[in-house]
């Protein structure tokens, strides 16, 4: 086999997918990539059992067709230190001798067989499946990831729930302390179903979906589920279990709203919070009318702050307690000017909305608050 392609663009393929390979592999040939020529086409394969990424690239010029398995790390740090120019590989098919010929050198290696490399798995028959938008999953995916958990006892809160019916789709992710709900009407299913997708390969598709256009197939089964993009596939594994059911946890009468600048409130809260107790990370705000003061004190070290910003607000006064390091994650996953916290009273969890919704989208944050001991 031979074939010649663009150092670059090999490269930026092969980066993309190498997030899959893990660094202590199950078996010695998943530190490969998979290399599989076919009909002038390179289709490169990075996989951990778990997770499978697929990709594909015109190639410049080719000879034969078929497989190998080539060392991740060899390509890798080889060719990041090309500047862009036209590779020619060139494959013994009977001891797998590897030979990469550029303008001024040659490099030499041996691969593996590529029918050792494990095969992708396959969805039933009765696999559902429906198009999402490329913007649309991307927004869901980056707006939610964060809330996830890592809970060893409750595997199902670590990864996003899909949410899906025939009007709208609904990403939610939680770990008991925060919740994120992003429902939009841009998506929507040929029935009732859901999924929930793990934390790796929602990193993955966070990574590649900027650079996609287009819709998003997503068909699944009830343990795997394939993402088909235009220059990618990835194929893995769900997280089994039933997800929590996220809306009997969310307030649905909350007779007092404030309306925030966020960046202020960002900016007033990371000051604060540097006076907070270390290991609660507490942090007190008091609405009042038009106002709200944002506290914090460590006893132990006899330091405390204070600061007020104005805001709208509604209803009687109150005080409540809040980690101080979540309220902030929440607000910077925001992108509004302006946000609305609704309350019911000190004990329940309180609201985080943009003020205005993006087109489509209907976004809300929960977090739960902390008890405050005057």
């Amino acid at each position: 086999m031979k074939f010649t392609v663009s150092s670059t663009g090999l490269l930026s393929h092969l980066q993309a997918i190498s997030r899959v390979i893990n660094a202590k592999s199950p078996l010695p040939i998943l530190d490969n990539f998979l290399f599989k020529i076919e009909g002038g086409k390179l289709i490169m394969t990075a996989s951990d059992l778990e997770t499978t990424l697929v990709t594909t690239m015109d190639l410049d010029a080719s000879e034969g067709d078929g497989s190998i398995a080539l060392s991740a790390k060899i390509l890798l740090e080889t060719l990041k230190e090309f500047s862009d120019q036209p590779l020619t590989f060139e494959i013994n098919d009977e001891n797998l001798a590897m030979a990469i010929k550029s303008e001024t050198g040659v490099f030499n290696f041996i691969g593996q067989n590529g029918d050792e490399y494990p095969k992708m798995p396959t969805l039933a028959d009765d696999a559902n499946s429906f198009t999402v938008g490329v913007h649309t999953l991307s927004s869901g995916i980056i707006k939610t990831i964060f809330a996830t958990a890592d809970d060893e006892l409750r595997q199902v809160m670590n990864g996003i729930f899909f949410d899906i019916t025939t009007e709208d789709i609904t990403f939610v992710a939680s770990d008991a302390h925060k919740l994120v709900r992003i429902k939009t009407t841009a998506a929507k299913g040929d029935s009732i179903c859901s999924f929930i997708l793990p934390k790796k390969p929602t990193n993955l598709l966070k990574n590649i979906l900027p650079k996609e256009e287009g819709d998003v197939q997503i068909k699944f089964d009830s343990k795997n589920a394939c993402f088909t993009l235009s220059n990618y596939t990835m194929m893995c594994r769900l997280v089994e279990g039933r997800f929590p059911n996220y809306n009997s946890v969310i307030p649905q009468n909350n007779p007092y709203k404030a309306i925030l600048d966020r960046a202020s409130l960002m900016n007033v809260l990371r000051r604060v919070s540097v006076f907070s107790n270390q290991a609660t990370n507490l942090v007190k705000l008091e609405f009042s009318a038009n106002e709200l003061v944002v506290s914090a004190q460590d006893l132990d070290f006899s330091v405390s702050a204070k600061e007020q910003m104005t805001c709208q607000y509604e209803g009687e006064p109150m005080k409540i307690g809040f980690k101080s390091s979540f309220l902030i994650e929440i607000l910077s996953n925001l992108s509004s000017q302006d946000i609305v916290i609704e309350l019911a009273d000190p004990s329940r969890a309180g609201l985080v909305l943009p003020f205005e919704q993006e087109a489509q989208e209907d976004t809300l944050m929960l977090i739960m608050p902390m008890s405050l001991n005057d």
